[in-house]
């Protein structure tokens, strides 16, 4: 008798198992980063949401991304076709404005297949430890290929000048 439980209790538990398989094919990846990108060297600042694979995805598929604008208005739209050899897809945003300190920005990602259908849908937030303004200047720090120091910010070498943007509108 204790044969047949342990038995009937394998099966429970593959079942089990199977049904947990099944739901994970059913999003063909799953959110593994969202972070703010600070690049002082030529004062930019991005949203970055990483997704990693999880299930096969089907040629032709597109990742759209909306990320809040930290200006307000309308949000930024990315969209990036997926290959599908890749393990992990990257979205960012072009350059930023006015990203703040402790402010939880919302993102909204879908994939949609070559016919335009959705097959996964997603929301979370990015949030910065810091204001842009604190790190980054209104301008580049250096120019061209061979990171020159711009003239713009170094033009006393006594005293540079770090000011940021001044183009965002009051918290």
């Amino acid at each position: 008798m204790t044969a047949f439980r342990i038995t009937i209790l394998a099966m429970s538990a593959l079942l089990a198992l199977s049904a947990c398989q099944r739901q994970a094919e059913d999003k063909p990846t799953e959110l593994s980063g969202r972070l703010v990108v600070f690049n002082y060297r030529v004062s930019h600042a991005s949203f970055l949401i990483t997704l990693r694979k999880t299930a096969p995805i089907p040629e032709g598929t597109v990742a759209i991304a909306e990320f809040e604008n930290p200006m307000g208005g309308d949000p930024i739209v990315v969209r990036e076709m997926i290959f599908p050899l890749w393990d992990k897809i990257s979205l960012e945003t072009p350059g930023l404005h006015c990203v703040r300190k402790d402010r939880p920005y919302a993102v909204a990602v879908r994939l949609e297949d070559a016919g335009g259908k959705t097959i996964q849908s997603m929301k979370t937030e990015v949030k910065s430890d810091v204001d842009q303004s604190a790190v980054l200047a209104a301008e580049p720090l250096v120019v061209g290929p061979f990171y020159t120091e711009n003239p713009d910010i170094f033009k006393d070498k006594d005293k540079p000048d770090f000011s940021p943007e001044h183009v965002c509108p009051s918290a």
